[in-house]
């Protein structure tokens, strides 16, 4: 059974930020990981579309504000720590900036 978590059981890190593995609702791909602070999180749950804190710009990011490619959240759930969220969506379009469904289209090779 699923116990509710509330923002006072996120632990954020020395930045203010939370990863976020962002994963389609349909099919359980992972599509990407990004980074949320907590205005970010407001944000998307407020829309009901995946909001980011983008640590190279310094800045809010509404993912797909661009591209078109938004990502419609499904639910949020939070890891046993506190520490990760999961992110479930339903995408508009491909995740990658690259323009693939998912940011994990290379395999490791030994």
């Amino acid at each position: 059974m699923m116990s509710p978590a509330t923002f006072a059981d996120l632990r954020w890190d020395e930045r203010g930020l939370i990863p976020a593995v962002i994963q389609d609702a349909r099919s359980a791909a992972v599509l990407m990981v990004a980074w949320m602070n907590e205005a970010a999180l407001r944000l998307t749950l407020a829309t009901g579309e995946v909001h980011f804190w983008s640590r190279s710009r310094g800045e809010l990011w509404h993912k797909g504000a661009t591209s078109g490619n938004v990502q419609r959240v499904i639910g949020i759930r939070v890891d046993c720590d506190g520490d990760t969220l999961l992110v479930q969506v339903e995408p508009a379009g491909p995740a990658c900036h690259r323009g693939t469904v998912s940011c994990f289209y290379r395999e490791l090779e030994g």
